[in-house]
Protein backbone atom coordinates (compact mmCIF):
# COMPACT_ATOMS: atom_id res chain seq x y z
CA UNK A 1 0.00 0.00 0.00
CA UNK A 2 2.86 2.57 -0.11
CA UNK A 3 2.01 5.44 -2.30
CA UNK A 4 3.08 6.78 -5.28
CA UNK A 5 5.09 10.41 -4.26
CA UNK A 6 6.30 11.51 -7.28
CA UNK A 7 8.36 13.48 -5.38
CA UNK A 8 6.37 14.83 -3.02
CA UNK A 9 6.07 12.37 0.30
CA UNK A 10 5.36 14.47 3.33
CA UNK A 11 8.11 13.94 6.48
CA UNK A 12 6.52 15.91 9.39
CA UNK A 13 9.27 17.83 9.50
CA UNK A 14 8.91 19.33 6.43
CA UNK A 15 5.71 20.86 7.78
CA UNK A 16 7.35 23.45 10.14
CA UNK A 17 8.72 24.59 7.27
CA UNK A 18 5.60 25.48 5.32
CA UNK A 19 2.16 25.78 7.75
CA UNK A 20 3.67 29.22 8.88
CA UNK A 21 1.96 30.26 5.84
CA UNK A 22 -1.56 28.60 7.07
CA UNK A 23 -2.35 31.98 8.81
CA UNK A 24 -3.78 33.19 5.14
CA UNK A 25 -6.57 30.84 5.70
CA UNK A 26 -10.10 31.45 6.15
CA UNK A 27 -9.60 31.91 10.17
CA UNK A 28 -6.85 34.21 11.03
CA UNK A 29 -3.92 32.97 13.31
CA UNK A 30 -3.71 35.10 16.53
CA UNK A 31 -0.55 37.00 16.21
CA UNK A 32 2.14 38.59 18.74
CA UNK A 33 2.41 35.27 20.29
CA UNK A 34 -1.10 35.23 22.40
CA UNK A 35 -4.41 33.86 21.67
CA UNK A 36 -7.15 36.11 21.35
CA UNK A 37 -9.10 37.12 24.37
CA UNK A 38 -11.65 34.58 25.21
CA UNK A 39 -15.43 35.10 24.87
CA UNK A 40 -17.28 35.27 27.68
CA UNK A 41 -18.04 32.85 30.06
CA UNK A 42 -14.97 30.73 28.20
CA UNK A 43 -12.93 31.67 30.99
CA UNK A 44 -9.25 33.04 31.20
CA UNK A 45 -7.43 31.93 27.61
CA UNK A 46 -3.54 29.97 28.23
CA UNK A 47 -0.90 29.90 26.47
CA UNK A 48 -0.77 25.69 25.98
CA UNK A 49 -3.10 24.01 23.78
CA UNK A 50 -3.24 20.26 25.40
CA UNK A 51 -4.12 17.64 22.36
CA UNK A 52 -4.88 14.25 22.89
CA UNK A 53 -3.74 11.86 19.92
CA UNK A 54 -4.22 8.16 18.94
CA UNK A 55 -0.80 7.40 20.54
CA UNK A 56 0.03 6.41 16.51
CA UNK A 57 -0.48 9.60 15.56
CA UNK A 58 1.74 11.86 18.14
CA UNK A 59 4.91 12.10 15.37
CA UNK A 60 2.48 12.72 12.49
CA UNK A 61 0.95 15.67 13.67
CA UNK A 62 4.49 17.35 15.77
CA UNK A 63 5.57 19.54 12.50
CA UNK A 64 2.37 20.85 12.58
CA UNK A 65 2.32 21.45 16.50
CA UNK A 66 5.51 23.30 15.96
CA UNK A 67 4.97 25.05 13.53
CA UNK A 68 1.78 26.26 15.32
CA UNK A 69 3.99 27.49 18.31
CA UNK A 70 6.66 29.02 16.35
CA UNK A 71 3.97 31.43 14.44
CA UNK A 72 2.04 32.08 17.35
CA UNK A 73 3.68 31.62 20.76
CA UNK A 74 1.30 29.05 22.03
CA UNK A 75 2.46 25.80 22.98
CA UNK A 76 0.52 22.52 21.86
CA UNK A 77 1.16 19.61 24.15
CA UNK A 78 0.24 16.28 22.27
CA UNK A 79 -0.90 13.58 24.66
CA UNK A 80 -0.82 10.17 23.00
CA UNK A 81 -3.82 8.09 24.10
CA UNK A 82 -5.07 4.47 23.91
CA UNK A 83 -7.48 4.77 21.20
CA UNK A 84 -10.01 2.62 23.44
CA UNK A 85 -9.88 5.05 25.86
CA UNK A 86 -9.97 8.41 24.55
CA UNK A 87 -13.84 8.80 24.13
CA UNK A 88 -15.03 8.09 27.54
CA UNK A 89 -11.84 9.97 29.89
CA UNK A 90 -12.81 12.89 27.16
CA UNK A 91 -16.86 12.81 28.20
CA UNK A 92 -15.84 12.24 31.99
CA UNK A 93 -13.37 14.68 32.52
CA UNK A 94 -14.79 17.97 30.33
CA UNK A 95 -17.53 18.93 32.40
CA UNK A 96 -15.09 18.92 35.29
CA UNK A 97 -13.10 21.66 34.03
CA UNK A 98 -10.06 19.13 33.15
CA UNK A 99 -8.84 16.97 30.01
CA UNK A 100 -7.61 18.71 26.75
CA UNK A 101 -8.72 21.08 24.66
CA UNK A 102 -8.98 19.31 21.37
CA UNK A 103 -9.23 15.73 20.97
CA UNK A 104 -9.23 13.19 18.22
CA UNK A 105 -11.79 10.85 17.65
CA UNK A 106 -14.10 9.44 15.33
CA UNK A 107 -17.48 10.91 13.76
CA UNK A 108 -19.48 8.78 14.95
CA UNK A 109 -19.34 9.78 18.72
CA UNK A 110 -20.68 12.82 17.68
CA UNK A 111 -24.13 12.35 18.95
CA UNK A 112 -22.99 11.38 22.07
CA UNK A 113 -20.19 14.03 22.27
CA UNK A 114 -22.84 16.73 21.66
CA UNK A 115 -25.67 15.55 23.49
CA UNK A 116 -23.20 15.50 26.73
CA UNK A 117 -22.43 19.09 26.07
CA UNK A 118 -18.91 18.12 25.86
CA UNK A 119 -17.88 19.89 22.23
CA UNK A 120 -17.86 23.09 20.90
CA UNK A 121 -19.00 24.45 17.21
CA UNK A 122 -16.71 24.70 14.78
CA UNK A 123 -15.75 27.49 12.52
CA UNK A 124 -14.13 26.34 9.24
CA UNK A 125 -15.62 29.88 7.38
CA UNK A 126 -14.44 29.50 3.55
CA UNK A 127 -12.44 25.99 4.33
CA UNK A 128 -15.62 23.95 4.55
CA UNK A 129 -15.76 23.64 0.72
CA UNK A 130 -12.43 21.93 1.28
CA UNK A 131 -13.19 18.88 2.30
CA UNK A 132 -14.49 15.56 0.44
CA UNK A 133 -18.76 16.35 0.93
CA UNK A 134 -19.16 13.26 2.79
CA UNK A 135 -16.58 14.01 5.44
CA UNK A 136 -18.19 17.66 6.14
CA UNK A 137 -21.89 15.78 6.55
CA UNK A 138 -20.14 13.26 8.72
CA UNK A 139 -18.76 16.37 10.72
CA UNK A 140 -22.00 17.97 11.55
CA UNK A 141 -24.86 17.26 13.70
CA UNK A 142 -28.27 19.13 13.72
CA UNK A 143 -26.89 21.57 11.31
CA UNK A 144 -23.69 22.41 13.21
CA UNK A 145 -19.96 21.79 12.38
CA UNK A 146 -18.60 20.15 15.35
CA UNK A 147 -15.22 18.41 13.94
CA UNK A 148 -12.29 18.94 11.75
CA UNK A 149 -12.05 15.77 9.58
CA UNK A 150 -8.96 14.23 8.79
CA UNK A 151 -9.48 10.57 7.01
CA UNK A 152 -12.83 9.02 5.17
CA UNK A 153 -12.80 5.29 5.36
CA UNK A 154 -15.04 3.05 3.76
CA UNK A 155 -15.37 -0.77 2.26
CA UNK A 156 -14.71 -2.08 -0.92
CA UNK A 157 -14.39 -5.16 -2.89
CA UNK A 158 -11.22 -6.53 -3.28
CA UNK A 159 -10.38 -8.36 -6.15
CA UNK A 160 -7.80 -10.91 -6.76
CA UNK A 161 -6.96 -10.22 -10.52
CA UNK A 162 -5.52 -13.27 -10.84
CA UNK A 163 -8.15 -15.28 -10.38
CA UNK A 164 -10.93 -12.92 -12.14
CA UNK A 165 -8.90 -9.87 -14.63
CA UNK A 166 -12.11 -8.14 -14.83
CA UNK A 167 -14.86 -5.90 -12.45
CA UNK A 168 -17.90 -6.91 -11.80
CA UNK A 169 -20.66 -5.38 -13.57
CA UNK A 170 -23.11 -6.31 -11.16
CA UNK A 171 -23.63 -8.44 -8.27
CA UNK A 172 -24.70 -11.48 -9.93
CA UNK A 173 -22.08 -11.02 -12.20
CA UNK A 174 -19.69 -11.27 -9.75
CA UNK A 175 -20.98 -14.30 -8.71
CA UNK A 176 -20.95 -15.52 -12.28
CA UNK A 177 -17.51 -14.54 -12.62
CA UNK A 178 -16.23 -16.81 -9.69
CA UNK A 179 -17.59 -19.98 -10.55
CA UNK A 180 -16.47 -19.57 -14.21
CA UNK A 181 -12.64 -19.46 -12.65
CA UNK A 182 -13.89 -22.43 -10.80
CA UNK A 183 -14.21 -21.03 -7.38
CA UNK A 184 -17.19 -22.82 -5.38
CA UNK A 185 -16.98 -20.03 -2.91
CA UNK A 186 -16.64 -16.69 -5.56
CA UNK A 187 -17.40 -14.30 -2.72
CA UNK A 188 -16.85 -13.80 1.11
CA UNK A 189 -17.70 -11.05 2.79
CA UNK A 190 -17.67 -10.95 7.14
CA UNK A 191 -20.92 -12.07 8.94
CA UNK A 192 -20.83 -14.05 12.06
CA UNK A 193 -23.71 -15.16 14.67
CA UNK A 194 -25.14 -12.63 15.06
CA UNK A 195 -24.51 -10.98 11.49
CA UNK A 196 -23.02 -7.32 9.99
CA UNK A 197 -25.27 -5.18 8.82
CA UNK A 198 -22.33 -2.75 8.29
CA UNK A 199 -20.87 -4.91 5.35
CA UNK A 200 -24.37 -5.54 4.15
CA UNK A 201 -25.56 -1.72 4.02
CA UNK A 202 -24.21 -1.51 0.44
CA UNK A 203 -26.54 -3.94 -0.77
CA UNK A 204 -29.40 -2.53 1.47
CA UNK A 205 -29.28 1.00 0.03
CA UNK A 206 -29.25 -0.42 -3.35
CA UNK A 207 -32.68 -1.09 -2.90
CA UNK A 208 -34.07 2.54 -1.62
CA UNK A 209 -33.71 1.15 1.89
CA UNK A 210 -31.17 3.31 4.08
CA UNK A 211 -32.09 3.61 8.23
CA UNK A 212 -33.01 6.81 8.27
CA UNK A 213 -34.28 9.79 6.17
CA UNK A 214 -32.57 13.12 6.20
CA UNK A 215 -33.53 17.09 6.36
CA UNK A 216 -32.12 20.26 6.81
CA UNK A 217 -30.03 19.38 9.63
CA UNK A 218 -28.67 15.66 8.70
CA UNK A 219 -30.26 12.41 9.15
CA UNK A 220 -33.75 12.51 10.82
CA UNK A 221 -34.45 9.86 14.06
CA UNK A 222 -38.11 10.39 13.16
CA UNK A 223 -38.15 9.18 9.35
CA UNK A 224 -37.34 5.59 9.80
CA UNK A 225 -36.96 3.69 6.25
CA UNK A 226 -35.94 0.14 7.88
CA UNK A 227 -39.44 -0.48 7.29
CA UNK A 228 -40.10 0.77 3.94
CA UNK A 229 -40.94 -1.20 0.98
CA UNK A 230 -37.39 -1.19 -0.01
CA UNK A 231 -35.82 -2.86 3.05
CA UNK A 232 -38.88 -5.65 2.94
CA UNK A 233 -37.55 -5.89 -1.05
CA UNK A 234 -33.51 -6.25 0.89
CA UNK A 235 -34.64 -8.42 2.77
CA UNK A 236 -36.14 -10.85 0.67
CA UNK A 237 -33.05 -11.09 -1.36
CA UNK A 238 -30.70 -11.26 1.31
CA UNK A 239 -33.01 -14.99 2.15
CA UNK A 240 -32.10 -15.90 -1.46
CA UNK A 241 -28.75 -15.04 -0.52
CA UNK A 242 -29.01 -16.97 2.63
CA UNK A 243 -28.74 -20.67 4.11
CA UNK A 244 -31.58 -22.09 2.23
CA UNK A 245 -30.81 -19.81 -1.09
CA UNK A 246 -27.28 -19.90 -2.64
CA UNK A 247 -25.88 -20.00 0.21
CA UNK A 248 -23.75 -16.62 -0.08
CA UNK A 249 -23.98 -15.58 2.27
CA UNK A 250 -23.17 -17.26 5.74
CA UNK A 251 -23.31 -16.66 9.33
CA UNK A 252 -20.20 -19.26 9.68
CA UNK A 253 -18.27 -16.89 7.87
CA UNK A 254 -16.48 -14.88 10.54
CA UNK A 255 -13.70 -11.83 9.34
CA UNK A 256 -10.60 -14.22 9.88
CA UNK A 257 -12.50 -17.10 7.65
CA UNK A 258 -12.89 -14.47 5.27
CA UNK A 259 -9.61 -12.90 5.20
CA UNK A 260 -8.14 -16.60 4.83
CA UNK A 261 -10.47 -17.78 2.24
CA UNK A 262 -9.81 -14.79 0.10
CA UNK A 263 -5.82 -14.83 0.92
CA UNK A 264 -5.87 -18.58 -0.10
CA UNK A 265 -7.79 -18.48 -3.37
CA UNK A 266 -10.47 -20.07 -2.54
CA UNK A 267 -12.73 -16.90 -3.06
CA UNK A 268 -12.27 -14.30 -5.79
CA UNK A 269 -13.75 -11.21 -4.10
CA UNK A 270 -13.76 -9.64 -0.82
CA UNK A 271 -16.10 -7.16 0.55
CA UNK A 272 -13.74 -5.46 3.27
CA UNK A 273 -12.21 -2.25 4.43
CA UNK A 274 -8.37 -0.84 3.42
CA UNK A 275 -7.27 -1.87 6.67
CA UNK A 276 -7.29 -5.49 5.21
CA UNK A 277 -5.51 -4.59 2.57
CA UNK A 278 -1.90 -5.12 3.43
CA UNK A 279 -2.60 -8.57 4.65
CA UNK A 280 -3.51 -9.43 0.90
CA UNK A 281 -0.52 -7.82 -0.60
CA UNK A 282 1.71 -9.40 2.12
CA UNK A 283 0.35 -13.13 0.83
CA UNK A 284 1.35 -12.46 -2.77
CA UNK A 285 -2.93 -11.56 -4.11
CA UNK A 286 -2.83 -9.09 -7.15
CA UNK A 287 -5.61 -6.81 -5.52
CA UNK A 288 -7.43 -4.71 -7.51
CA UNK A 289 -10.40 -2.41 -6.02
CA UNK A 290 -13.73 -2.70 -7.37
CA UNK A 291 -17.25 -0.43 -6.40
CA UNK A 292 -19.85 -3.14 -4.38
CA UNK A 293 -21.55 -4.33 -6.76
CA UNK A 294 -25.43 -3.73 -6.79
CA UNK A 295 -28.12 -6.74 -7.18
CA UNK A 296 -30.53 -3.38 -8.49
CA UNK A 297 -30.35 -1.26 -10.73
CA UNK A 298 -29.44 1.53 -8.21
CA UNK A 299 -25.69 2.33 -6.57
CA UNK A 300 -24.60 0.09 -3.29
CA UNK A 301 -24.00 2.71 -0.65
CA UNK A 302 -21.28 1.79 2.00
CA UNK A 303 -21.22 3.91 5.39
CA UNK A 304 -18.47 6.05 5.25
CA UNK A 305 -16.48 6.31 9.05
CA UNK A 306 -14.61 9.68 9.39
CA UNK A 307 -11.97 10.40 11.72
CA UNK A 308 -11.07 13.88 13.11
CA UNK A 309 -10.78 16.68 15.76
CA UNK A 310 -13.06 17.86 18.25
CA UNK A 311 -12.81 20.64 20.35
CA UNK A 312 -13.83 20.92 24.36
CA UNK A 313 -16.81 22.65 25.15
CA UNK A 314 -15.20 23.78 28.26
CA UNK A 315 -12.03 24.94 26.74
CA UNK A 316 -10.41 27.95 27.83
CA UNK A 317 -8.55 28.38 24.35
CA UNK A 318 -11.60 28.03 22.40
CA UNK A 319 -10.23 30.60 19.52
CA UNK A 320 -6.97 29.11 19.07
CA UNK A 321 -8.15 25.70 19.12
CA UNK A 322 -10.18 26.61 15.90
CA UNK A 323 -7.05 28.46 14.38
CA UNK A 324 -4.78 25.18 15.43
CA UNK A 325 -7.29 22.92 13.93
CA UNK A 326 -9.41 24.92 10.78
CA UNK A 327 -5.33 26.35 9.79
CA UNK A 328 -2.94 23.85 10.39
CA UNK A 329 -4.39 20.50 10.82
CA UNK A 330 -6.55 21.58 8.20
CA UNK A 331 -3.76 21.92 6.20
CA UNK A 332 -2.58 19.92 2.96
CA UNK A 333 0.43 18.97 4.57
CA UNK A 334 -0.92 18.03 7.58
CA UNK A 335 -3.62 15.55 6.43
CA UNK A 336 -0.82 13.92 4.28
CA UNK A 337 1.41 13.32 6.89
CA UNK A 338 -1.78 12.26 8.66
CA UNK A 339 -2.27 9.51 5.62
CA UNK A 340 1.41 8.67 5.39
CA UNK A 341 1.02 7.52 9.40
CA UNK A 342 -2.12 5.76 8.65
CA UNK A 343 -3.15 4.87 4.81
CA UNK A 344 -6.59 6.21 5.44
CA UNK A 345 -7.91 8.65 2.51
CA UNK A 346 -7.44 12.33 3.64
CA UNK A 347 -10.81 13.83 3.82
CA UNK A 348 -9.06 17.54 2.15
CA UNK A 349 -9.86 16.88 -1.21
CA UNK A 350 -6.90 18.48 -2.01
CA UNK A 351 -4.86 15.72 -0.03
CA UNK A 352 -7.40 13.27 -1.08
CA UNK A 353 -6.64 13.80 -5.00
CA UNK A 354 -2.97 13.24 -4.20
CA UNK A 355 -3.16 10.35 -1.94
CA UNK A 356 -5.22 8.64 -4.57
CA UNK A 357 -2.42 8.52 -7.13
CA UNK A 358 -1.95 5.60 -5.29
CA UNK A 359 -4.42 2.92 -6.95
CA UNK A 360 -4.88 1.22 -3.86
CA UNK A 361 -6.38 4.42 -2.25
CA UNK A 362 -7.59 5.51 -5.63
CA UNK A 363 -9.91 2.69 -5.74
CA UNK A 364 -11.26 3.29 -2.06
CA UNK A 365 -11.52 6.76 -3.13
CA UNK A 366 -13.99 6.31 -6.31
CA UNK A 367 -15.97 3.50 -3.78
CA UNK A 368 -16.26 6.58 -1.44
CA UNK A 369 -17.92 8.88 -3.61
CA UNK A 370 -21.22 6.75 -3.23
CA UNK A 371 -20.75 6.26 0.66
CA UNK A 372 -22.95 8.04 3.07
CA UNK A 373 -21.71 8.69 6.32
CA UNK A 374 -22.95 6.48 9.23
CA UNK A 375 -25.31 7.93 11.42
CA UNK A 376 -23.82 9.31 14.73
CA UNK A 377 -27.50 10.43 16.30
CA UNK A 378 -27.87 8.66 19.66
CA UNK A 379 -30.74 7.01 17.96
CA UNK A 380 -28.91 4.45 15.51
CA UNK A 381 -27.74 2.25 19.15
CA UNK A 382 -31.75 1.34 19.15
CA UNK A 383 -30.68 -0.03 15.11
CA UNK A 384 -27.77 -1.60 16.37
CA UNK A 385 -29.15 -3.22 18.84
CA UNK A 386 -31.75 -5.46 16.48
CA UNK A 387 -30.09 -5.18 12.93
CA UNK A 388 -27.44 -7.54 12.46
CA UNK A 389 -29.24 -10.24 14.45
CA UNK A 390 -32.20 -9.78 12.07
CA UNK A 391 -30.20 -9.91 9.35
CA UNK A 392 -28.39 -13.45 10.82
CA UNK A 393 -31.85 -15.06 11.34
CA UNK A 394 -33.12 -14.40 7.61
CA UNK A 395 -30.03 -15.71 6.03
CA UNK A 396 -30.44 -18.78 8.24
CA UNK A 397 -33.83 -19.67 7.04
CA UNK A 398 -36.11 -17.33 8.94
CA UNK A 399 -38.98 -15.74 7.38
CA UNK A 400 -37.36 -12.48 5.60
CA UNK A 401 -40.89 -10.21 5.69
CA UNK A 402 -41.79 -11.43 9.00
CA UNK A 403 -38.12 -11.09 10.27
CA UNK A 404 -37.79 -7.46 8.72
CA UNK A 405 -41.31 -6.05 10.16
CA UNK A 406 -40.33 -7.18 13.71
CA UNK A 407 -37.21 -5.57 13.79
CA UNK A 408 -38.60 -2.30 12.59
CA UNK A 409 -41.09 -2.45 15.56
CA UNK A 410 -38.19 -3.39 17.85
CA UNK A 411 -36.14 -0.52 16.71
CA UNK A 412 -39.19 2.05 16.52
CA UNK A 413 -40.42 0.46 20.33
CA UNK A 414 -37.03 1.04 21.42
CA UNK A 415 -36.50 4.69 20.00
CA UNK A 416 -39.45 6.26 21.20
Amino acid sequence: MKVNSKGRLVAAFAIATTLGLAGCSSTPAPQGGETSAPAEGEGEATSTLTVWVDAERVDALQGAADAYTEQTGVEVELVGKDNADIKDDFIQQVPTGEGPDITMGAHDWLGELATNGVVAPLELGDAASDYLPVALDASTYEGTVYMLPYAVENIAVLRNKALVPDAPTSFDDMIAKGKAAGLDQPFVVEQGAEGNPYHLYPFQTAFGAPVFGTNDKGYDPTDLQLGSAGGEQFAQWLAGQGKNGTGVFNTDIDGDIAKQSFIDGKAAYWLTGPWNVGAAIDAGVDVAIDPVPSPTDKPASPFAGVKGFFVSAESDNKVAANDFLVNYLGSEDAQLALFEAGNILPALSAAAETASEDPIIGGFATVGEQAVAMPAIPAMGSVWQYWGIAQAEIINGADPVATWQKLTSDVQAAIG
